[in-house]
């Protein structure tokens, strides 16, 4: 099914553009109304017209607290985004799904409006888009299927996967990924937390990405951090069974003509006392390096990226890129954290920013070129 819509955001008074559906402040999203669309209830928005000429630029909405939802078949959408205000600056970022980032600021001076232009993966029949920033604007936004976009399907851990709002500054470094992605791609990111390479296979979560993956789709597999439980429900043995399902995610991607890419996991904030970080995964990063080498499929050292990365911060530095707060800093961790594992949104910035560097440098072709 092809899909194009097109929404005109604004007040209702000042009529949408030909072709275009009119949102207004409140246009709200109602569940049962099947295949809709609109802000979701609690959303906390604005709107104005400048009553000057010009069809999507003389109006808008602002969205201060806001989510905007639309009914669509899963699949992979390109999204292009107008933002921007006749009279003054503004300053947007936007969230898709759970929390991964589009745009981490978009801002424009008084007059100007920028287009940005993302594909995206929807996987529960609904495409979510959450607003922010100190002076948001959403002038218009068209959604068009996106079949021929390459997906970059990811599989892993907390580290990686979105985590939930309720959890926020919690962030996976896949939930930061598509801020450094172009229209060409869209991220899949299907890591859930707690799993390992066996838990994850078992459970029966990577069905749903061998029912959509494709020629030209990537898979990027991280595994470590919990293969390393004593639980029987996920510990493997490094160079046994740690490698034996690493293939199997390995050989159903290549079936499927898709390029599996493996990830060593990132290092923990664990620092000895002359400041140097204290590896926890041992053999697990060995064992994976050597599949990487027997089965001949490429290796982004996460490992030994991250390693360099905090010792460059050092010990104090890295709290600001780990799930370390002060009690008050956030709502949702009144009284603080002290997490050595898991990142807030800096840092899962900082390790998604990581993995494209890995991408440049190694010249992953033509994943390279789907990079912004």
């Amino acid at each position: 099914m092809n899909i194009h819509m097109k929404f005109d955001f604004g007040p209702e008074q000042s009529g949408a553009k030909e072709g275009y559906t009119k949102i207004s402040h409140d246009s709200f999203y109602h569940e049962s109304s099947g295949g809709g669309f609109g802000f979701v209830a609690g959303s906390e928005v604005y709107e104005r017209d400048r009553g000057r000429s010009g069809a999507l630029r003389q109006d808008f909405c602002i969205p201060a607290r806001a989510v905007f939802i639309v009914d669509l078949p899963n699949g992979n959408y390109t999204i292009h985004t107008l933002m921007g205000d006749l009279i003054t600056a503004t300053a947007t970022g936007l969230k898709v799904g759970q929390g991964r980032l589009l745009l981490s600021e978009c801002q424009t001076a008084a007059g100007e409006f920028v287009s940005n232009s993302f594909s995206v993966h929807v996987t529960d029949g609904q495409l979510r888009l959450a607003f922010s920033g100190v002076a948001p604007r959403i002038n218009a936004l068209e959604i068009i299927s996106a079949p021929q976009a390459a997906t970059l399907y990811l599989v892993g851990d907390s580290t990686v996967t979105d985590q939930p709002q309720d959890g926020y500054p919690y962030t996976g470094w896949g939930q930061m990924l598509p801020l450094f992605i172009k229209a060409d791609a869209a991220v899949a990111n299907y890591a859930l937390s707690g799993r390992s390479s066996k838990s994850f296979l078992n459970e029966g979560s990577f069905a749903p990405i061998l029912d959509a993956m494709t020629a030209n789709d990537y898979l990027f597999i991280q595994f470590g951090h919990n293969d390393q439980k004593l639980d029987e429900e996920r510990a493997t043995s490094p160079f046994t069974t740690y490698k034996e399902h690493l293939m199997i995610y390995i050989q159903e991607a290549r079936t499927r003509g898709a390029v599996p890419i493996l990830v060593t996991p990132v290092q923990r904030r664990f620092f000895d006392g002359a400041g140097q970080i204290t590896d926890t995964h041992g053999d697990y990063l060995t064992a994976m390096k050597q599949l990487a080498e027997e089965a001949d499929v490429i290796l982004i050292d996460l490992a030994e990226e991250s390693k360099q990365l905090f010792e460059t911060l050092g010990p104090e530095e890295t709290k600001s890129l780990f799930m370390w707060a002060w009690p008050g800093e956030f709502p949702n961790f009144p009284k603080g954290a002290e997490d050595n594992t898991h990142f807030q949104e800096k840092g899962g910035i900082a390790i998604a920013e990581l993995v494209v560097s890995c991408i440049r440098k190694q010249q992953i072709q033509p994943l390279w070129r789907y990079l912004r």
